[in-house]
């Protein structure tokens, strides 16, 4: 069964992932020692906690497997396990990249397998 995970990019973070192929992470992930990521059902929490009032953002779909040992579920919000990618992320490894666009009343449009 295919795990799939979700990493919410900046635009300016993902032009430079088309210079150079790997993602280094966010500021706030070079922070943290690895690159925050969710699954579909805590994508919207992450959104609204960390992105609410940004524009020009991405969401990036990645395959759990290829990760292998480098890719932890770890506690975080609320206790609930989100996946931690420790090392940096190639892009030969993103399954897609669509644009976060804003419905008229503001709340993001992400593609049907989010809930």
């Amino acid at each position: 069964m295919t795990v799939w995970i979700y990493k919410i990019v900046r635009q300016h973070e993902w032009d430079e992932v088309q210079k150079t192929g790997i993602f280094t992470g966010s500021a706030d992930d070079r922070r943290d020692g690895f690159i925050h990521l969710s699954t579909a059902g805590q994508l919207r929490t992450t959104f609204g906690k960390y992105f609410a009032s940004e524009d020009n953002l991405l969401l990036v779909t990645l395959e759990a497997g290829p990760f292998g040992p480098a890719l932890k579920w770890e506690p975080s919000r609320g206790g609930e396990d989100f996946p931690h990618l420790y090392g940096d992320l190639p892009s030969e490894f993103v399954h897609a990249v669509t644009p976060i666009h804003r419905g008229g009343d503001g709340r993001p449009s992400f593609p049907p397998e989010i809930p």
